[in-house]
């Protein structure tokens, strides 16, 4: 299932790597959001691409625009993960019930039980302005989401 363009963004309400509830309408006319959902903490690539946006993190969360990434990994996975990698910016758990959230943004891998890469920006109307959606082993473009955003 794929999100229309101009279509209001699925709500969600998840923890993040801290237990504290983060949801996309606590950011409601105050910033655009940049919503990733990744595999698995830990894997190779959802590493690499969480630590490319780390090293560049103003180009993804400044104070126009959130960031938030989403797996379905539980709150403790996604704390040690976001620790070891020092990721500043919200690690969301989509633990429970099981990928609600990817499963509302048409990314959930139903044989695999985890969330593939999609990625959706949502501009401070909770409209959603853009979207792609990669297979489970490949990566982001990042550069499109930087003229994404820009485009806002």
């Amino acid at each position: 299932m794929s999100l229309t363009i101009g279509s209001p963004a699925p709500e969600f309400e998840l923890s993040n790597q801290h237990g504290e509830k983060v949801s996309l309408a606590s950011f409601k006319g105050q910033k655009n959001v940049v919503v990733l959902f990744y595999p698995f903490a830990f894997s190779g690539t959802c590493t690499g691409e969480l630590c490319a946006i780390r090293d560049d993190l103003n180009s993804f969360q400044n104070d126009n625009v959130q960031l938030v990434a989403i797996s379905c990994d539980p709150m403790f996975a996604q704390r040690a993960f976001s620790e070891k990698e020092n990721y500043t910016f919200p690690v969301l758990a989509d633990f429970w019930p099981h990928g609600v959230a990817a499963k509302a943004y048409g990314v959930f891998d139903d044989a695999r039980g985890c969330a593939i890469r999609g990625s959706f920006v949502i501009d401070k109307a909770g409209v959603l302005r853009w979207q792609i959606v990669n297979g489970l082993g490949d990566a982001r473009n990042l550069a499109d989401y930087k003229v994404a955003i820009s485009a806002l």
